[in-house]
């Protein structure tokens, strides 16, 4: 980070402050990294959380609403049903009305999984929040959706 803030330091004006993408970038990566870990600690990670999550908030999934749901490419989300469906966390049958769609079902120890790593989501929620006020926290996301607005995403 030194070297970063070195190279800036010498072509931003005084008072030096880093630059806000670097900042937002490191702390996001932080963030992510101890995020993954705690999914990890619960036996979860985060391709399988996003996909429990996805499954449980839209009712009938078939593989090309999951994909979508989630942002990510189908054959990177088959992938990762794949394992899921070998670990027993799910099971997939082709839909009687369109034989080319695959639906997508929580099996028991999906549903069981869906709760343990909820629980660890929860809990590094609550730890992401200590030490910040209800006004401080609406003031961040506030602030957060303006950056998302600034790259043109929304958050």
């Amino acid at each position: 980070m030194l070297q970063e803030n070195s190279c800036y330091r010498r072509l931003m004006p005084s008072p030096f402050r880093p630059p806000i993408g670097l900042t937002l970038h490191r702390i996001s990566r932080q963030a992510s990294r101890a995020f993954d870990e705690a999914l990890g600690e619960v036996g979860g990670s985060l391709p399988v959380w996003l996909t429990l999550l996805t499954m449980k908030t839209h009712k009938s999934a078939n593989q090309r609403e999951l994909a979508a749901a989630i942002g990510i490419q189908g054959a990177t989300l088959t992938h990762h049903l794949n394992g899921m469906e070998t670990d027993g966390l799910l099971t997939r049958r082709r839909d009687p009305v369109n034989r080319r769609v695959h639906l997508v079902e929580l099996t028991a120890a999906g549903e069981a999984t869906f709760l343990r790593l909820r629980d660890a989501a929860v809990a590094f929620d609550k730890k992401l929040r200590a030490g910040f006020s209800d006004d401080e926290i609406a003031a961040l996301e506030q602030a957060l959706a303006k950056l998302g607005a600034n790259v043109g995403e929304r958050v």
